[in-house]
Parts: C-alpha cells; structure tokens; sequence
C-alpha cells in the first residue's frame, strides 16, 4: 500500500495531478477540494494516498488531509460507491459537509453531486451514520497554497470529470468572470450547478 507521497508537483489537469517523486511521475487523482488547495506547479508537495488495485489497473488517489482519505475509505466500503463516486462526493462537499449530512440525515445535499440518485444517497446516510469520525466536523484541508489564474477551458474539464453534462458545464462557465483563477472557478460553477438542480 503506497499511504503518503511527496514530491515535486509536475501538472495539474483536474482531478488528476503528475508528481514526480526522485524521477518517478506517479499519476494521482485528488478531489476537487484537495485540487483547490494545491500550490503551483514545480512545487513539493505531500498528500495521504490510497492504492485501488484492480486487475487492469492500479489507482492512486490523493487527499490533503488524513480526514479526507479517512472519509474516502469509508466510502469506498459501501456496496455500489466506487472510487470514482466517492471522488465526486469529496469534490462536492467538504468532509465536514458530509459529516453534517450525515448527521442530520440529509440526503438533499448528497443528491446534488453528479451520479448521486435517492437510493444511493440513502444507503450513504445508512451506511456511514456511525463509521464517520466525528472530529471530522471540524476538518479544515492543510494545504493552503496560491492560486494561479485560469482559462474557462480548465474549469470547463474538471466539470466534466465530475460527471456533469457538456450542456451544464457550458451554462456554469459562461456565468464566470474572466480573471478568476481555477480553483475560484470550479467553487463557483458547482456552487451555481447545484443551485440548479
């Protein structure tokens, strides 16, 4: 199991990020929230990881806090959530959103992240009201850093990796100001997006 990496961060293409580790370009997916607290590029990094190994492939997942993964392995533990669903569930809440979801049984906000349906978000609310760490609630992510601007393009892709339709993730571009920098711009679109919904 491969649990933390560091190294120096090569690109960033949401979700997924290359870090060069002493001449090893390891390919992580991280969730919006640790992407939006990333530093700029040809900067050294750390992030909690976790190893999916399936048999056509290896996938590693990256996460600022130790709170973000502990939340991420607890939900790739329920039938019918993949990695790929709870990504988007971390992209789309904070770990203590999810947390406050959970405790008050809120499946509302767990049906606004894409790929979310009413059975899925039940069996969420279900599964995780006793296996969420409490202290959670309080989490802040770590890995403060600047933030550089962006092209609507970029924010337009890391939509679309969140499961968002090409018609919905136009609509939210278009509604942004010129100068806002990647991690403004994807807050700000999943903001307006689940408005919408």
């Amino acid at each position: 199991m491969i649990g933390r990496i560091t190294g120096l961060l090569l690109e960033k293409i949401p979700p997924l990020v290359l870090i060069d580790v002493q001449g090893v370009g390891y390919e992580v997916d991280v969730p919006m929230s640790t992407f939006y607290n990333l530093p700029t590029v040809g900067t050294q990094i750390t992030l909690h990881t976790h190893l999916v190994v399936r048999e056509d492939v290896h996938l590693l997942f990256g996460f600022a806090t130790e709170a973000e993964r502990q939340a991420f392995r607890q939900l790739v533990k329920i039938s019918g959530v993949g990695a790929r669903t709870s990504l988007a569930l971390l992209s789309g809440l904070s770990v203590a959103d999810l947390h406050r979801a959970v405790a008050a049984q809120d499946s509302g906000r767990l049906l606004k992240i894409p790929g979310i349906g009413r059975k899925t978000a039940e069996r969420l609310l279900l599964e995780l009201r006793d296996k969420l760490d409490p202290r959670a609630a309080g989490a802040t992510d770590a890995a403060g850093a600047p933030r550089s601007s962006t092209s609507g393009s970029d924010v337009l892709n890391a939509l679309l990796a969140l499961g968002y339709n090409d018609r919905e993730a136009n609509w939210a571009v278009r509604q942004l100001s010129g100068d806002v920098s990647l991690s403004d711009g994807i807050r700000q679109t999943l903001q307006l997006l689940s408005k919408e919904k």
